[in-house]
């Protein structure tokens, strides 16, 4: 089975459906478009998953739903809490792959933090997905699924207007965004609408290792925050760091970002992992604010988390303080950010499961990894 298809005589989920696609659905079923608003009502704003709860559908309706179509949830095969309130899902697919999602509670909001692909092609050097190779990309309906997931795990239907505990997402999870941007931004849009989960594009950001020809597009078609994983200002460094770079090198990154409308309300985020004794120096941190004038920028430095078989350590609170220091000193913002849900393995550059890719037959076309 691929990861779009669902089981043999399964009904289809209605989960990842476009607002027209749902209305095409219902059309298939004789139903008037105007339903459709209405299903999509019980979907993303009240969270429903049985039809017998969606009380201003017509029974008969209902009945021709139940039959034919099902509201769909990733199965959530582990569910840990960290000490910090991290909490951390391994989501388990139809096929049986997995990925992982990540809730980060602050006291009166949190991030979630949303994985777009199982594994990953990116292979960086410091982060324990780039160990898993790249199994699939996710569907839109897997990547909204995480978030009805979330949602479902702390209680928050209807999908409130204030107060959230669920407030904000970052596209910071398995996976390289830009390499299955038309799920990703399907899915976005489908979070983004007003009348359902309605999470603004304000409170939206997504994380690119450097996909330079598809960064143009996060603005023109979803407009949502930009962040850039960086962690290198020279190309020799974050060739080894961050491999995509072989391809799309500094240069070539940097004329895309610089094309990107950014303002100092909306800049873009530069995230930095601290690397003991490899790219934390003085002049490491010149050499990122050489790199990054003429934009309107931010930093976030990581600390770097530790992960079975890692061949690198932290820098040390003292080099970081100095570093972020450098950054403040030249006008930047560069918060250290505080690493949340170590003990669960669910900070930053942590996350990873043991799904692989399945062998295809000779005959079989294979599927390139980077459409």
């Amino acid at each position: 089975m691929s990861a779009t298809e669902t089981a043999p005589g399964a009904p289809a989920t209605l989960v990842g459906l476009s607002r027209e696609e749902l209305r095409e659905a219902l059309a298939r079923l004789g139903e008037p478009a105007f339903r459709a608003d209405q299903l999509w009502h019980w979907i993303y704003h009240r969270g429903a998953t049985d039809f017998a709860r969606m009380t201003t559908l017509a029974k008969s309706l209902r009945e021709k739903l139940a039959a034919t179509h099902r509201v769909g949830r990733p199965e959530v095969a582990r569910d840990l809490r960290s000490a910090d309130h991290t909490r951390k899902w391994l989501l388990r697919f139809e096929d049986g792959n997995e990925a992982e999602t990540v809730l980060i509670p602050e006291d009166d909001r949190g991030a979630l933090c949303v994985s777009s692909q199982v594994g990953c092609t990116l292979s960086c050097s410091f982060c324990h997905t780039g160990t898993q190779k790249l199994v699939r990309n996710l569907t839109a309906a897997e990547i909204v699924g995480q978030v009805l997931v979330a949602r479902d795990r702390i209680g928050e239907w209807p999908a409130p207007r204030e107060g959230r505990l669920l407030s904000n997402i970052v596209l910071m999870g398995m996976g390289e965004p830009l390499f299955n941007y038309d799920n990703v931004a399907k899915a976005l849009k489908i979070v983004m609408d007003g009348e359902g989960i309605a999470i603004s594009k304000r409170r939206i950001t997504l994380s690119t290792a450097g996909v330079a020809p598809t960064i143009g597009r996060v603005w023109r078609e979803l407009g949502v925050k930009l962040a850039v994983s960086l962690h290198a200002a020279r190309d020799e460094l974050r060739d080894e760091l961050v491999p995509i770079n072989r391809k799309y090198p500094l240069k070539e990154l940097f004329r895309a970002l610089r094309e990107y409308p950014a303002d100092n309300a909306r800049r873009i985020t530069f995230e930095y992992v601290m690397l003991k004794g490899v790219n934390d120096s003085a002049a490491d941190a010149k050499e990122l604010i050489r790199l990054v004038r003429g934009l309107p920028a931010k930093f976030n430095l990581i600390p770097f988390n530790l992960w079975p078989g890692a061949r690198y350590e932290c820098s040390d609170a003292a080099v970081m303080t100095r570093f972020a220091g450098l950054l403040n000193q030249a006008g930047y913002s560069a918060p250290i950010r505080e690493p949340r849900g170590r003990d669960i393995l669910a900070a930053c550059g942590q996350l990873r499961s043991d799904s692989i890719r399945a062998r295809r037959p000779r005959s079989e076309p294979t599927i390139a990894a980077n459409p």
